[in-house]
């Protein structure tokens, strides 16, 4: 009896114990680390959870490494841009580039084309599409390397804008799924796409065909139909290493360009106009939307596809016209834009 009541006591603490501490997050590991309030704080911010107390502690190590830099990149002086937490500070730089970029870089195309624009005399001292009602709402590729697909598409509702004076969100999906010369989540060329949309006829509104391989992790099976929102004659590059052409052809129409988007200041880049550090890895691709002066300090306006959390609301202002001729980045190494 005495042994049936002393069970009955420990089941009763048991319960008591399960109720007082039902619904607490148990997190031993790392609490006494003095950011990790601002880690819970940044979790709640980006709706980030994790699996296990280890994987989050883990977690938390890479977001003390990130946060001890952008913390570095505040003292240094002459900076012309700022860089700051976002949705990837809990990603090392190496994860950040394996699932934001192109795992699989390409090598440009040899093929050349015309440039229309070479002859091109005058052109404006700034200009940006955004306020002149070419460029669609930012977006996100989410942690699918298809930035080739959100690079070709971006383009192309510029120029469909320009020449018909509609804007028409575009489906990078469809390019995804359907597009067999390039490779999904795992890197492509805007101009084998720019090719695609030619030899298919057109290309889909993304509301026709809404972009989910963010969530796939791959492209899906290609449900290409002749439901075509917008259509393209051809594509042609930008006089390779010449940010004076590239200029020219920014002018008249956003532009596809591609850039080196290794480095932390990158990925924690929040603001300002960006002066690198970067090399010409060209392992991101993006737009060229325009391009403006401030404080003396030339910049090309450029769209990214890594939602609004990133940059300027999406946006990147990289410098203008640096004495290097592959430009910033490697921007100016072989842009290119669609044809109408």
């Amino acid at each position: 009896m005495a042994f049936s009541n002393h069970c009955s006591t420990i089941q009763l603490l048991s319960v008591l114990i399960f109720v007082l501490f039902a619904g607490t997050p148990i997190f031993t590991a790392g609490a006494d680390d003095p950011l990790l309030p601002a880690f819970e704080k940044w979790m709640k911010d980006y709706n980030r959870t994790y699996d296990s107390p280890t994987e989050k502690l883990q977690r938390l190590q890479v977001f003390k490494d990130n946060f001890q830099f952008i913390e570095s990149m505040k003292n240094q002086t002459g900076l012309t841009y700022t860089v700051g937490l976002n949705d990837f500070a809990d990603l090392t730089n190496q994860e950040f580039l394996q699932r934001y970029t192109m795992n699989r870089p390409l090598e440009p195309s040899n093929e050349s084309t015309p440039f229309m624009y070479a002859n091109v005399t005058s052109i404006p001292s700034s200009i940006d599409w955004r306020t002149l009602g070419a460029v669609t709402p930012i977006k996100s590729q989410d942690s699918c390397g298809a930035c080739w697909a959100f690079w070709a598409v971006a383009s192309i509702e510029g120029i469909n804008k320009i020449k018909t004076g509609n804007l028409i969100s575009l489906s990078e999906q469809e390019l995804v799924d359907c597009d067999t010369t390039c490779y999904g989540c795992n890197g492509g060329l805007a101009y084998n796409a720019f090719q695609w949309v030619v030899q298919n006829g057109g290309i889909t509104a993304e509301e026709d065909y809404p972009y989910t391989s963010g969530t796939t992790g791959t492209g899906g099976t290609c449900s290409n139909t002749s439901n075509y929102a917008a259509t393209i004659s051809g594509y042609q590059y930008v006089t390779a290493y010449s940010e004076s052409d590239l200029a020219k052809a920014v002018a008249n129409q956003p532009v596809s360009i591609r850039i080196d988007a290794s480095g932390s200041a990158f990925q924690f880049y929040s603001g300002g106009i960006f002066s690198g550090p970067c090399e010409r890895n060209l392992n991101h691709a993006v737009n060229a939307v325009g391009y403006g002066i401030c404080g003396g300090n030339k910049y090309w306006i450029v769209k990214n596809s890594w939602g609004t959390s990133w940059g300027e609301s999406g946006y990147i202002r990289m410098k203008k016209d640096i004495c290097n001729n592959a430009g910033l980045c490697g921007l100016a190494i072989q842009p290119s834009y669609p044809t109408k």
